[in-house]
């Protein structure tokens, strides 16, 4: 348990964050119903806490000369990205209560500060909404600083009771909020700060985002169904209009009366002569202008409600697009591994080590496909939540695509094997999925440090071989944890076994293995790629 928090503690709490935004994302977006019911909270969220936690990753990354990044340095970072990165009504005012929570956090870490931090989130978040609504984020985030105001003195006994009143508060909304009874939900917004909250009281108390993370809330719809996009009903305004605004303060109140007698939803948030405007309207030209008039508006994005509905239905299955040229999308990380995803017919995004791609890097590398029909294979567990949310972006340009969660590249690798661009898009997806269902995956790894494990207790410097995701033998060399894990995975039946030598692999140790899966069990099959990863010395597929 942290006493004080300090710049990696920051780093996790966005990390954590954008982990449980991401497994919440569909079930938030379901809940979406105020204020226009266009299913896309969960995602506007997620996307605005991934710039957040890459801003934070870029400070570390790239620190330049001097000491490592401080906490002053760490929580301005998380709130500009934040901001830059912020999407629709929810996004902008979560923008917000980060920066207000950055703002007091500078001082320090302490209980009593982040006591501060959350009462100036919460004061931030209703300034930037011109007509403040109870029963939203609004609400969820002043009752959260209420109550950590009166936590103990620990800086853990805060975060978990902010987080605790903020489920509370979530619970209440409907009853603050008659669509939301009307329709059977919590607020949607709401629902996301609980999560961000959540993170925060994990990173207080130390957790690390490694592996799978539990959402600590048990937090479901009152209806546990999936909500279909739908266009706002007469009397709303027809466009979503959101841009960033390089403005002096002087100019932001004029800018506030004139686009609040354009429309509604209206919320700004930043400062220091940066903000993220967004606002619901009908004269979308209007709203533009009206930036122009205040400052330099930039990344200027202009939804039409309706439009964004009937993609969505035709994305849903209501509409069936006309087959055209297809692309398989294969993310691998090794020089390797590419070169066979090549040969194989894919299109291939590289990933850095240790750096999954984020959403935007996904969505940019579909366009970058230039085909109407996408199926792309992450080869990672993590990319699920940044996939889930370019996909719902590229349904709506109009892309076909299908998201394979493949969690290993030996899985990618079976699923190319039965790639056929000649079939329809879903026999063809059905096939690759299939395939890469039926291949059991497993790699080698070095532990960093002293950590339980489903298998028992490891050291820094064991060997780890992990089945399916989980660690399954602990040992003391490669050649012998990897014999340890192809036998209990061979135990289980197969016939062909794959295996690829990462970075740094000794000579000799992928061959040694083969032969002995051949000597064991001569009906296998077993061959040897280079794949050239850095992420682990050797990749075990079974079909």
């Amino acid at each position: 348990m942290l006493h004080t928090l300090d710049a990696p503690a920051v780093r996790s709490w966005c990390r954590l964050a954008l982990r449980a935004l991401g497994q919440a994302r569909e079930e938030i977006d379901a809940l979406n119903v105020y204020p226009v019911p266009d299913g896309d909270t969960g995602t506007n969220l997620y996307l605005t806490v991934e710039s957040a936690a890459a801003a934070v990753e870029s400070r570390f990354a790239d620190p330049g000369p001097g000491p490592a990044p401080g906490l002053a340095e760490a929580v301005r970072a998380m709130a500009r990205g934040a901001l830059v990165g912020a999407r629709g009504n929810s996004g902008v005012i979560l923008a917000q209560w980060l920066r207000g929570t950055a703002e007091a956090l500078a001082g320090g870490g302490g209980a009593d500060q982040l006591r501060t931090a959350l009462q100036r989130a919460a004061d931030s978040a209703y300034q930037a909404v011109a007509e403040p609504v109870e029963g939203t984020l609004l609400t969820v985030a002043r009752v959260a600083a209420r109550e950590a105001a009166r936590a103990g003195d620990g800086l853990g006994q805060v975060a978990e009771t902010a987080h605790r009143a903020a489920r509370e508060a979530l619970r209440h909304t409907p009853e603050q909020l008659p669509v939301l009874a009307e329709n059977g939900v919590v607020d949607a917004g709401g629902r996301g700060l609980v999560a961000v909250l959540g993170a925060l009281a994990d990173a207080v108390a130390g957790h690390q985002p490694m592996g799978p993370v539990a959402l600590r809330d048990d937090l479901r719809p009152v209806e546990s169904c999936r909500r279909h996009v739908r266009p706002p009903g007469p009397g709303h305004p027809a466009f979503e209009v959101i841009y960033l605004l390089d403005a002096p303060d002087e100019a932001l109140p004029a800018l506030r009366e004139r686009l609040a007698g354009l429309g509604d939803s209206l919320v700004v948030g930043g400062g220091d002569g940066l903000w993220n405007v967004h606002v619901h309207v009908d004269d979308a030209g209007a709203a533009v202008e009206a930036g122009v008039g205040a400052g330099r508006p930039h990344q200027i994005r202009i939804t039409h409600f309706a439009e964004a509905a009937a993609r969505s239905g035709t994305a849903a299955g209501r509409g069936e697009p006309e087959w055209r040229a297809r692309a398989v999308l294969s993310v691998v990380s090794g020089a390797g591994l590419a070169e066979l995803c090549e040969q194989a017919g894919a299109v291939v995004l590289h990933a850095e080590p240790g750096r999954p791609p984020a959403s935007a890097e996904l969505t940019a590398a579909v366009r970058r496909a230039a085909a109407r029909e996408v199926v792309l294979l992450l080869n990672d567990p993590e990319l699920r939540a940044a996939a889930g949310a370019a996909a719902d972006q590229l349904r709506e340009e109009g892309v076909r695509i299908a998201v394979l969660p493949t969690r290993s590249p030996v899985q990618g690798l079976a699923a190319l094997a039965v790639h056929e661009a000649g079939r329809r898009f879903d026999e063809d997806v059905v096939a690759m999925t299939s395939a890469a269902g039926a291949t059991r995956y497993a790699e080698l790894a070095v532990a960093e440090g002293e950590s339980w494990t489903m298998a028992g207790v490891c050291q820094a410097g064991d060997v780890l071989g992990l089945i399916d995701g989980d660690v399954a033998v602990i040992g003391t060399g490669l050649a012998e944890v990897g014999a340890s894990v192809l036998d209990r995975m061979l135990g289980g039946g197969g016939e062909l076994v794959t295996l690829i030598l990462g970075e740094g692999a000794p000579e000799g140790l992928a061959e040694q293995l083969a032969a002995q899966a051949r000597h064991s069990r001569p009906e296998v099959d077993a061959v040897v790629f280079h794949g050239g990863q850095e992420s682990a010395p050797l990749l075990i597929g079974v079909e």
